[in-house]
């Protein structure tokens, strides 16, 4: 049985892909394209993109989701919104390199993704607090093609 947070995710997912479409970005978010690892077809779902320190990157809120598989596979992704769609390929952060971005994330983001982090983990935490939550809340650096 799917729980009332997951259909609420499912539908927003959703409805932020479709205006991602239309080139309609609501609060900064974007679709992401990754080509499945075993499939080898495009997947997309919607992603909200944190820029910081003159550099664009993506987290996943989610965990281990199956677009983090599929980039660490194939690290080669498009960002789209509308007719505009940019090629990226994607680094992926560890440990204290990851801190500072994250804490960014947190800050803008929060308010929409905040429940899937441990209760208390917040852009206010300490840094050795937001560095546990890496591992399992994975940071990526979008360079540009």
């Amino acid at each position: 049985m799917v729980s009332e947070l997951d259909l609420f995710t499912r539908i927003t997912n959703a409805i932020v892909k479709r205006l991602s479409r239309f080139g309609i970005s609501a609060f900064g978010a974007k679709e992401l394209v990754v080509t499945g690892r075993k499939s080898g077809q495009p997947h997309s779902t919607p992603v909200n993109p944190v820029r910081f320190d003159g550099g664009l990157y993506l987290v996943a809120p989610r965990g281990q989701t199956q677009w983090v598989r599929n980039v660490r596979h194939t690290p080669q992704v498009v960002l789209r919104s509308g007719r505009s769609q940019d090629s990226y390929t994607v680094q992926e952060l560890q440990g204290a390199s990851a801190v500072p971005v994250m804490r960014v994330y947190l800050k803008k983001w929060a308010w929409e993704v905040g429940r899937f982090f441990p209760e208390g983990v917040t852009a206010k935490s300490t840094d050795d607090e937001i560095a546990a939550v890496i591992p399992a809340h994975p940071v990526f650096r979008l360079v540009r093609k």
